[in-house]
């Protein structure tokens, strides 16, 4: 038997992709520091940039998804396609792995099903509480299916379920500072109560307006806003800020590098309802009002809004109506303090600690029988 552990990492497109997959590297790492991990990635999208910033190599594919608008474009799509599962074919052969692990995105498609057929056990992690299409169609090819939600089994064969939770940034949970030295790191009061708003690191255009329709609101209240716009709506909010004048309780930033230090700082937040956000204020133990994003595959956002609505672990405002009612029901919350200990409390019950370390029990496992 070969002593060596070798690991293919496949998927992306997103921080709700990449983070969970980083995440269950190092996990690899930490239990057989000689591990070797191979990513693959799609061209063009993020992980090609924040995979090596972590620190292992990753090969691209040049997959991409089907265009629903100009069907005619298809035929370019079928190619690469076709082109990616020959690639995955060749980096599978010449890396040689043990286990393949799919975290959803266009790359894991063709590098599972690649996997799959050339006899490596391949284990898929699931995010989200409504399963993506990638991942339902991987499932009767996987070994391992590792899920955060109950209820799993509409999706996948219940006997390949594992609930393992997602896994979060490290960075978050290492956080030393106290909540006071995190706001006045933002340059704020302590003894004032603070909201943080986060749109994902490209933004979230509904939370941006229900803030630049209600800066009166903001002025007005005896409360402190950081606000994270993304950065691609970031200068058109700082020129509309000029002209309106920004109030001086709103700190506006188009990313936060330290989120573990907003988290702390925050007594409420505001954010979509990807399925990495909402474990990682499960884990935090952090009030949230989740903003679905309407604009993903099935409406999972809501779904996994609603499976903590559902037992008061969060608040819910529906897309459409976040620029009418979201600010002032935040700003309601924040002082409402017998509502903000009834949330946290709730939302600490959902988490689900050392899923990176439980999942690379799991690759690790199916490695080893594999051999």
């Amino acid at each position: 038997m070969n002593n060596d552990l070798r690991v293919i990492i496949s998927g992306g497109g997103t921080g709700g992709h990449i983070f969970p997959a980083v995440s269950i590297a190092n996990a690899i790492r930490e239990l057989r520091p000689d591990a070797k991990i191979l990513f693959v990635g799609a061209l063009g999208r993020m992980e090609m940039q924040r995979v090596p910033a972590a620190g292992y190599e990753i090969k691209g594919l040049p997959i991409c998804g089907f265009d629903r608008k100009n069907l005619f474009k298809n035929i370019v799509v079928l190619f690469k396609i076709w082109k990616s599962q020959q690639m995955a074919k060749k980096i599978i052969k010449d890396f040689q792995p043990q286990v393949a692990i799919g975290v959803g995105g266009y790359a894991s498609g063709p590098t599972l099903n690649k996997a799959a057929s050339m006899g490596i056990p391949c284990l898929i992690q699931e995010q989200n509480s409504y399963a993506g299409v990638t991942n339902k169609l991987l499932a009767k090819k996987a070994e391992k299916i590792c899920v955060a939600y109950d209820g799993m089994e509409r999706f996948f064969p219940a006997d390949k379920i594992v609930k393992t939770g997602n896994p979060v940034r490290q960075s978050l949970l290492e956080t030393t500072a106290s909540r006071e030295d995190a706001v006045r790191s933002f340059g704020l009061d302590p003894n004032k109560k603070t909201i943080l708003l986060v749109g994902g690191s490209l933004g979230a255009r509904t939370i941006n307006e229900s803030v630049m329709q209600h800066l009166d609101l903001v002025r007005q209240s005896d409360v402190q806003f950081v606000w994270q716009t993304g950065k691609y709506y970031h200068d058109q909010i700082m020129e509309q800020l000029e002209k309106e004048g920004k109030p001086d309780n709103l700190i506006v930033t188009d990313f936060i590098s330290d989120m573990g230090a907003a988290y702390k700082a925050a007594d409420l937040a505001i954010s979509r309802a990807g399925a990495s956000s909402i474990s990682e204020f499960c884990l935090i133990g952090k009030p949230v009002i989740l903003v679905p994003s309407p604009n993903v595959a099935e409406d999972h956002q809501t779904k996994n809004a609603m499976a903590l609505v559902n037992v008061n672990a969060a608040l819910y405002v529906k897309d459409s109506e976040a620029p009418a009612q979201l600010l002032a029901l935040a700003v309601e919350t924040v002082n409402d303090h017998a509502r903000l200990e009834s949330l946290k409390e709730n939302i600490l019950k959902l988490a689900l600690p050392d899923s990176a370390a439980i999942i690379a029990k799991e690759v690790i496992r199916l490695a080893s029988n594999g051999d």
